[in-house]
């Protein structure tokens, strides 16, 4: 009983000194111990400031005990597929954390559990036309990730979506549009108005 007490002990240990390795910056020391599935189908089109994604994840329980002792938060982020980061350098995957542009849209932040948690998000107004996938980092304790998962393979081939951006003139482009007008309609009213009160006085002279 004490001999299998000592290895439940040191397992965790050793996934704790695992982790500690692993939060070393780079997204290939990462381990993919998070499942992780979002809502839109493989092709489908979502339109920016309408559509929903609702995301569900939960650790992978192949794992052993105690891997996931260090996790502290989760972070579910939109990604750009490889498709959308061709020739935009902005959107460039890097095996360095702090250098990789692959996500750029923070979906929510939410502390870890280690059962299925879950979020509805509505694609934000100004996300821009592209192909996208869903990726879920988790932070240790000291704001380093330690594991991620994400809804599409390795190669970021499969269930990729498109989002659709908005296009012609915002609301607010609208209303500011409309105040416009209508100052310049009230200027040139309070113009015609003093020239009118200036051409009476000269008459009465």
């Amino acid at each position: 009983m004490a001999a299998s007490t000592l290895l439940f002990v040191a397992s965790i240990l050793l996934s704790s000194f695992a982790l500690s390795c692993n939060a070393s910056g780079t997204f290939s020391a990462l381990q993919k111990s998070i499942l992780l599935t979002s809502s839109p189908k493989s092709g489908q089109v979502l339109k920016a400031g309408e559509a929903n994604i609702t995301v569900t994840w939960s650790f992978n329980k192949t794992y052993p005990a105690g891997t996931d002792s260090a996790y502290k938060t989760v972070k579910v982020k939109l990604c750009y597929a490889p498709i959308s980061q061709k020739d935009r350098g902005w959107r460039k995957t890097k095996d360095e954390l702090k250098k990789d542009r692959t996500c750029q849209h923070k979906i929510v932040k939410r502390d870890y559990k280690p059962e299925s948690d879950s979020v509805t998000w509505t694609v934000e107004r100004d996300i821009p036309t592209a192909t996208y996938f869903v990726r879920a980092y988790v932070f240790n304790a000291e704001e380093k990730e330690v594991a991620y998962g994400q809804s599409t393979n390795d190669g970021k081939k499969t269930n990729l979506f498109e989002v659709e951006a908005i296009t012609g003139r915002h609301v607010s482009l609208d209303i500011a549009s409309a105040c416009f007008s209508v100052f310049s309609i009230v200027s040139l009213a309070g113009f015609f108005y003093l020239e009118k009160r200036k051409a009476n006085a000269s008459q009465q002279k």
